[in-house]
């Protein structure tokens, strides 16, 4: 075999399946098509390796399809999954905000509206000044980790460095 059939055969090799799309905006993400499915759904702020497991299940999708290969049918699907779980079976316990303070449902926020939403709680806590607003208002640990000797930033404390003459 020449040079050339073999170059053909890698072209044929390599050429992308009609229906392939390189990249796939799925929930404000774009998402790598050359990707699995439930490991590009993961790429997505808020969901998790079971959420998406949950949402392909849900959808009838095959874990392991590649992300450019979806159909928009099958993208508007995990999105409407993405928007309202609890109406698709999706347990409470799975949701990334269950119980909601301010609505009482149970919500899965994901991407930006994850992030304005946690900025939201922090705020909350902060002007309520209970203990974990304090801490966040400081730059400290809020979850009860030890501050002694890690979570530092700035010079290093109790060093001092030596001249060069000395020894």
């Amino acid at each position: 075999m020449g040079i050339k059939e073999l170059a053909r055969e890698l072209q044929k090799a390599f050429t992308k399946p009609p229906g392939y799309r390189g990249v796939v905006r799925i929930a404000h993400t774009d998402i790598p098509g050359e990707m699995k499915v439930i490991n590009g759904l993961t790429r997505i702020k808020g969901v998790s390796y079971m959420m998406a497991n949950a949402i392909l299940q849900i959808a009838n999708i095959d874990p392991d399809k590649r992300v450019g290969m979806l159909t928009d049918d099958e993208v508007r699907k995990i999105e409407e999954i993405l928007k309202n779980p609890a109406k698709y079976g999706i347990p409470e316990w799975l949701v990334n905000r269950p119980k909601d303070p301010r609505t009482g449902l149970d919500i899965h926020l994901t991407g930006p509206d994850l992030v304005i939403q946690i900025q939201r709680d922090i705020e909350f806590l902060k002007k309520i000044g209970c203990w974990r607003g304090w801490r966040h208002s400081l730059g400290l640990k809020v979850r009860g980790q030890r501050t002694r000797t890690t979570g530092r930033r700035g010079l290093t404390v109790g060093y001092t460095k030596r001249k060069e003459g000395r020894k």
